[in-house]
């Protein structure tokens, strides 16, 4: 599922995928930026708890957000694909300035929202100018080629990653959540090596890619972010690997990004964060 396409008059809201586990307290800084973003205390989110099977999980997403300033956020509780139909939830997005999807289970977001109004309808408005924050499962199912599942380990093989259709705000990466804790590399370039037009993100936790229209993105929060650019790849073995056996990738170039550090898509770049303390000269 691609993208909605801009309105000339109109330009694209951010798109921000988060590792899973962001720090929700002591320095809340991913969800305060996101709050930021979308206005601030005028601001309304609305808040998709679908992944979740926790009761409350939307319930503490909602004071999250009051906690953090924002006089309107709400619970759109979409348990069933025909809960997407609903005009209350539909009219809620279309009046909202962010929606934000929690973590649980990617593929009850993908079954319960894939191709509903809904869905549709946060193209649309992400492509008009509304801004759109997922964590965890939340994360994985923003891009076209969401990945549902997989294996730890770091080296690719056909059978290392599952992958499913997302919800389609870009098309240009695809996106892994708890990277380093999980050890997810190669999942990731699993999922890469099948489809080498995308760029792979692999968020660790309490870590959030804000992707801005153009689809550049700055590094916000206390990991790091892996971005995996395949654009290069001078063989690969996928096409005569079994199923368990190790896939061969050469030409495939990493960054590690950490807070600050961004990444642009046009020219395949990576810069890092400027150091604030050798900037003003400081001793280390």
């Amino acid at each position: 599922m691609c993208p909605s396409p801009v309105h000339p008059d109109e330009q694209r809201g951010y798109i921000v995928p988060i590792g899973g586990a962001e720090e929700k307290f002591d320095n809340p800084e991913i969800l305060q930026r996101f709050v930021d973003i979308c206005g601030g205390r005028s601001a309304e989110i609305a808040i998709i708890p679908t992944a979740s099977q926790l009761p409350d999980t939307g319930q503490r997403y909602e004071s999250l957000f009051r906690r953090l300033g924002v006089d309107t956020a709400h619970v759109l509780p979409i348990e069933t694909r025909a809960d997407c139909d609903s005009d209350r939830y539909l009219e809620a997005i279309e009046k909202s300035d962010g929606v934000f999807m929690t973590g649980g289970n990617q593929l009850r977001l993908s079954t319960t929202l894939g191709g509903t109004r809904v869905a549709q309808t946060i193209r649309r408005r992400n492509a008009a100018g509304m801004h759109v924050a997922g964590t965890s499962a939340g994360a994985a199912f923003m891009p076209e080629h969401m990945i549902a599942g997989g294996l730890e380990g770091s080296t690719p093989s056909p059978n290392k990653v599952t992958l499913a259709p997302g919800l389609g705000l870009t098309n240009n990466f695809i996106i892994d959540q708890h990277f380093r804790q999980r050890d997810r590399l190669g999942r990731l370039l699993t999922a890469l090596a099948y489809n080498p037009f995308a760029v792979g993100i692999g968020l660790d936790e309490d870590t959030a890619a804000f992707i801005r229209p153009g689809d550049d993105l700055e590094v916000v929060g206390s990991g790091g972010i892996t971005i995996v650019d395949p654009s290069e790849i001078e063989h690969s073995s996928m096409a005569r690997a079994r199923r368990d056996q190790p896939v061969s990738l050469i030409g495939v170039r990493l960054h590690i990004l950490v807070s600050g550090g961004s990444f642009c898509i046009v020219s395949r770049k990576a810069n890092a964060a400027l150091d604030s303390g050798k900037a003003r000269g400081e001793d280390s």
